[in-house]
């Protein structure tokens, strides 16, 4: 989702094994990915992370942006991936969108966040993919 604001605040850790984070932040014209990884995604996290990143990048030149915020929503879903799987995607995705010249940042892994967002009403703003 393509937002002008996107602000959080961390409210309750929910993995004890990763990092404590404490501040709130708020990224301004970025493309906002949710992104949720199934247990299956865990056999081929070379085409998955392929897949995601040629994906995050057509939503980013669709919304005129190179600014990228990867958020991990992943409570909502019976299938996920393992927590560790999950956050190796983000990063090795993260890298690939720096590496590509692309402004990237994750929130925080492992928390419960209160979201404060903006969104244009326009169709590329919201966009929605499986694989």
């Amino acid at each position: 989702m393509f937002s002008n604001r996107f602000k959080y605040t961390p409210t309750k850790k929910t993995l004890d094994n990763f990092p404590d984070f404490n501040k709130e932040n708020e990224i301004k014209e970025s493309l906002v990915a949710f992104i949720h990884a199934e247990e299956k995604d865990q056999d081929d996290m070379k085409s998955v992370e392929k897949k995601l990143v040629k994906l995050l990048k057509w939503a980013g030149k669709k919304n005129n942006t190179r600014k990228i915020t990867l958020h991990s929503f992943a409570h909502l879903s019976e299938s996920k991936a393992t927590p560790e799987w999950t956050k190796d995607l983000f990063d090795m995705a993260e890298k690939r969108l720096q590496n590509a010249d692309y402004e990237t940042q994750q929130t925080p892994f492992g928390y419960f966040l209160d979201l404060d967002l903006q969104a244009p009403g326009y169709s590329a703003a919201r966009i929605f993919k499986s694989f």
